[in-house]
């Protein structure tokens, strides 16, 4: 029997993703929407297993950064939300929700979520290796165009002196 698997849009976890703290993170009310759970449901099974979300896994935003979050991000509108500040979970305590949440979608969800992570990752990484080929090229540019420049610096001088010894020797042939 084949398994029915859940299709998670890779864009739809993406745009879930913040940074705060220069972490990167995913609230509560995100990962309930793709859990399929309340808000309400997730924060009780997190709170019942605390003990499993070290600091580094787990962080209550504060109202300053879940305000700036709300100016940046056109989805958090007052009323649609929790009263209470949300959750953020960096990818680590993302994996620990699987112990905590451990119905068939939250699995696929994890799974899907760890994917994107990855991903982003190897994104990361890439603009880091062009950002470092472009910065290589550039230096070798410049030392090239430096080069260049002497030389067009030396056939200008070349060219003066040619001119200045030109109207120096004016020495009249014939009468």
């Amino acid at each position: 029997m084949k398994k029915k698997t859940l299709i998670i849009p890779f864009e739809k976890i993406i745009s879930s993703i913040h940074l705060i703290r220069n972490k990167k993170i995913i609230l509560d009310t995100d990962l309930a929407i793709l859990y399929g759970v309340e808000t309400k449901v997730l924060k009780q099974a997190v709170r019942r297993n605390f003990e499993r979300f070290p600091d580094d896994f787990l962080v209550e935003i504060t109202k300053s950064e879940f305000d700036s979050l709300r100016s940046q991000n056109v989805t958090l509108k007052r009323g649609r939300h929790s009263k209470y500040l949300p959750f953020a979970f960096s990818e680590q305590g993302i994996a620990m929700l699987s112990s905590v949440l451990k119905s068939p979608q939250a699995i696929e969800v994890n799974i899907a979520i760890m994917r994107a992570f990855v991903k982003i990752r190897e994104t990361l990484e890439s603009n880091q290796n062009i950002s470092n080929k472009l910065k290589e090229l550039e230096k070798l540019t410049n030392e090239r165009l430096n080069s260049q420049e002497e030389k067009i610096r030396i056939i200008f001088r070349t060219i003066r002196e040619l001119i200045v010894e030109e109207k120096t020797s004016n020495k009249r042939i014939g009468f």
